[in-house]
């Protein structure tokens, strides 16, 4: 493994044994790529750069010598154990790698905010009890069938006719066809019009969602949810669309990983709802701009870089072929892919909007989708603005140094008094981090009890034991780091779960970055706080955030709690709308005219907003 002394021996092989499955890799790669390039994920937000120090594997057997990264990352007990992170450990010689198992299923929102919708896919099923050829009657075969669809008027595709022949003589002529939007993409024999689905995506950068619904009642028949595999290339956009600029053919790989997620999930409720891949006939996918792109396999290296230009709004026909899912879904299933108002507002917000009816309510509201980049959509029926505001990835527990995703063992809620703490664990087990809820309930508390003071600093033990005497045993110090412990154990802060005065710092950056973005949005539109009549606090992070913590530290406008209404997953509800209605798909296209996108970047005043809105506000 990776000293200093050691001298490359030429064009080599390694043999790595990780958790028992053995790779061969060349000689000098990091643990991390060695992982990567052989399907075998490992933890990290990052990508593999060295900065969330996620990447924890461990080598029992003569373990190399800690790096300077490592030593910060891991107590002394750990480092003799042979932890090591492995972005910064190299294949030198032959070993055997332990890799904490991922979590891939970590909590996340699979329903929320919706409305009723008029019952109407595009998927129409039709039984037919057709006349028998004769010399009399010598009408093709499709076109014997297209004569009984004369309502919906659909063309054929080669495919059908290849064997729509064998299909009608084998059933004596009593078959059911399949009409897609104006295509007919299949003919199967016998009545099977009972029996039609489709599957709704919510493609996330972290979290991928899959609903299979019944098109004939409109009902969900299964729901699953699991960590998108481009994990291993870090925990946002950037540094995806980085991996795709520095190397290419990451491209081709993040691209096959976004198909197989979404081919595992659909497989997935397929097996849970009882319904065979051939009954899916179509699919809807809401993703921001970059995950769409990827997906497609267009090239997103423009999307992060100015002026932020994406390949297209609104797509051409796509087919679930086109995402990789011939085989988990009917072979010539369509595909509905939400189109995007621009790099970083993109179709995952128009689904939200969607199904929030933002553009329907006569009320002013506020649509906050908190997450690495914040979406942030004000107005009503009238009108719309939206933008995009650059918040970090403290929210997924990434650069924050006990963080974790929202998986069994992080701290999702923190009540405190000036004399007691509490915590609420997921999973109800020993706290194993802090998840981005659990954060921004930590530094509520810390705020409201003032052990943190308006600018973010902890105040003083002297000072600490005055104002929170149940409290104050647990401020203290490791190194020169302020920090606060949450839960202890062991004797010292270092072995404990706690949270630092950087992290401190990484939530303000976020709140900061979110409240100047809505705040931009209000004065553009004339208005004021007090005009927002409801706060919808979209996605999975905010599904679970305390709404009261949000109004105390400023992440969204002060006004009554019960006007922050936790939206779920509006995404993944949007893309249910567009496989049950074609007028609300039709809505959903119609948003790209209603929505002015205000861009941030661009204006000179953003970064001295930005500061201004980096301190706590007053009780």
């Amino acid at each position: 493994m990776s000293v200093a002394d050691e001298v490359t021996p030429g064009p080599v092989r390694i043999n790595l044994l990780f958790n028992e499955r053995p790779v061969r890799v060349p000689y000098g790669v990091t643990l991390f790529d060695a992982a990567s390039w052989n399907g075998i994920a490992i933890d990290s937000t990052c990508g593999g750069h060295g900065t969330c120090k996620k990447c924890r594997i461990k080598i029992t057997a003569d373990p190399p010598t800690p790096t300077s990264l490592d030593i910060r990352a891991y107590t002394a007990a750990e480092l003799n154990d042979g932890w090591r992170l492995a972005c910064r450990t190299t294949a030198t010689r032959d070993v055997a790698v332990q890799v904490p198992p991922l979590t891939t299923r970590p909590k996340a929102a699979t329903v929320g905010v919706g409305r009723q919708v008029i019952l109407r896919p595009a998927v129409q099923k039709r039984y037919l009890e057709l006349a028998e050829p004769s010399l009399t009657d010598q009408a093709s075969d499709v076109e014997r069938v297209l004569a009984q669809l004369d309502d919906l008027e659909p063309r054929a595709e080669l495919a059908v006719l290849r064997t729509l022949g064998r299909t009608l003589r084998e059933a004596d002529y009593k078959v059911t066809a399949v009409v897609v939007d104006d295509v007919l993409i299949a003919v199967e024999p016998g009545d099977t019009t009972g029996r039609r689905f489709g599957i709704a995506f919510d493609l996330g950068t972290t979290t991928v969602v899959a609903t299979l619904l019944d098109l004939s009642t409109g009902t969900p028949a299964a729901v699953e949810s699991t960590l998108n595999k481009q994990q291993p290339f870090g925990a946002d956009v950037i540094t995806r669309i980085s991996a795709t600029m520095m190397d290419p053919g990451a491209l081709d790989k993040l691209q096959q990983l976004a198909t197989e997620t979404l081919g595992e999930l659909a497989r997935a409720v397929c097996e849970q709802g009882g319904v065979a891949p051939d009954e899916v006939y179509e699919i809807a996918v809401a993703g921001n701009a970059t995950m769409t792109h990827i997906v497609l396999g267009i090239d997103p290296e423009p999307l992060g870089m100015a002026p932020f230009i994406m390949a297209a709004r609104r797509y051409p026909e796509v087919l679930a072929a086109d995402l990789g899912l011939a085989d988990a879904v009917h072979p010539r299933a369509r595909a509905v892919v939400f189109p995007s108002f621009g790099a970083y507002v993109g179709g995952d917000i128009t689904a939200g909007l969607l199904a929030s009816g933002m553009d329907r309510d006569a009320r002013i509201r506020l649509f906050i989708d908190i997450g690495t980049n914040c979406e942030i959509v004000l107005g009503n029926r009238e009108w719309l603005l939206a933008t995009a505001a650059p918040a970090g990835p403290a929210f997924e527990g990434a650069a924050i140094r006990c963080g974790m995703r929202a998986a069994d063992g992080a701290i999702e809620v923190v009540t405190m008094t000036a004399d007691e703490l509490s915590l609420k664990v997921i999973g109800d087990v020993e706290p194993q981090g802090l998840c981005g809820s659990g954060l921004v309930d930590a530094v509520t508390g810390l705020v409201a009890t003032g052990l943190l003071d308006d600018s973010g600093r902890f105040i003083s033990e002297e000072a600490a034991v005055q104002l929170a005497p149940g409290l104050a045993g647990r401020l203290t110090s490791i190194g020169k780091e302020r920090v606060f412990v949450l839960h202890w154990r062991g004797p010292g802060a270092q072995d404990s779960i706690y949270l630092s005065q950087r992290d401190v710092r990484e939530l303000q950056f976020a709140k900061a970055a979110i409240a100047t973005g809505w705040q931009i949005l209000l004065e553009e539109a004339g208005l004021t706080a007090a005009d927002v009549k409801q706060v919808l606090l979209a996605g999975s992070f905010g599904s679970y955030l305390s709404a009261a913590s949000a109004i105390r530290i400023g992440l969204v406008p002060k006004v009554p709690v019960a006007r922050v209404v936790s939206a779920g997953n509006v995404a993944g509800e949007g893309a249910k709308m567009a496989l049950l209605s074609l007028r609300e798909r039709a809505g959903g296209l119609a948003l790209l005219e209603e929505v002015k996108y205000v861009e941030l970047s661009d204006r000179a005043d953003f970064n001295d907003r930005f500061v201004d809105q980096l301190s706590f506000p007053a009780g």
